[in-house]
């Protein structure tokens, strides 16, 4: 069986090579001979939110061809890349220093900006073609969130603006025209909370504003609201992350395990339980 790092390794090696393969239209997996054995872009969700991020990438590069060309496909890998590095780098405050000391952290920033680059470049050809489609302007908007949140809070580089606005522009008119895009209301809700909570006070008045308090009843919200089910779940871990983030242990731990009960395997969420139940959070 491979190990976790074995698997990252190989993930990044061809994530290198991914943009060459789709080009010369021969997907890793050929769905025709050995269909049971391709993973779909549901089974590298599943593991995405079992936080198994190394897997639901290397899962993603073995799509065919035609989802390789999906802004879709970017956005979930880019957020495994995103959220292996934050798993590495943990909480540590000096973040030069995490950085410096991390083996694996460069090759994933690589990839990382590799396929936001790719999926934003996805993303806005189609809007060229048709400046109304929904999803389109939903990729976008959630690729240049990613991107914030790993210049802002894991690189701490104060840089972004153009991403930041194009985000905020784009989640919009997604919700001008569907304000049930529960997807859409949890990524601009991010927006709000990144604007609140990592950028300087002086700044923030140039990004128009930000509101953590808002941004944290709108998930509740989104979580609340009927959805497909890996929008409810994206809303369900964005409101448990706010959760913890903002201190409210009560909520988060009971969330923690109904989410574990839907994703069994995500040891984050198990860890945070057992600290819990040992009396090691706050």
């Amino acid at each position: 069986m491979k190990t976790s790092a074995s698997i990252l390794a190989a993930a990044v090696m061809v994530a290198a090579q991914a943009p060459r393969l789709a080009g010369n239209g021969e997907p890793p997996c050929d769905r025709a001979s050995v269909p049971l054995a391709c993973p779909s872009l549901a089974d590298a969700q599943i593991s995405f939110y079992n936080a198994r991020y190394a897997v639901a990438a290397a899962q993603t590069l073995e799509l065919p061809a035609t989802d390789q060309d999906d802004p879709a496909t970017y956005e979930l890998r880019a957020s495994a890349w995103l959220f292996q590095l934050k798993s590495l780098l943990g909480d540590r405050p000096d973040r030069s220093a995490a950085l410096a000391s991390c083996v694996t952290c460069p090759e994933l920033v690589a990839a990382f900006f590799r396929d936001t680059a790719r999926g934003q470049m996805l993303a806005r050809a189609r809007l060229r073609s048709n400046a109304s489609d929904e999803a389109a302007l939903f990729f976008l908007g959630k690729l240049d969130l990613n991107y914030l949140w790993l210049q802002l809070g894991l690189l701490g580089h104060r840089t972004g603006w153009y991403e930041f606005r194009e985000a905020r522009r784009s989640l919009d008119a997604v919700l001008e025209r569907n304000r049930l895009h529960v997807r859409a209301r949890v990524a601009r809700a991010w927006i709000d909370y990144i604007v609140d909570t990592a950028m300087p006070r002086g700044t923030k008045w140039l990004l128009g504003g930000g509101n953590k308090t808002h941004a944290l009843l709108t998930v509740r919200q989104a979580a609340n609201t009927e959805a497909d089910f890996f929008s409810h779940a994206e809303a369900e871990f964005s409101l448990w992350d706010m959760q913890v983030r903002e201190g409210h242990t009560g909520e988060a731990v009971q969330l923690a395990r109904e989410l574990a009960r839907v994703f069994p395997e995500n040891r984050q969420l198990a860890i945070f339980i057992e600290d819990h139940e040992a009396g090691r959070l706050p």
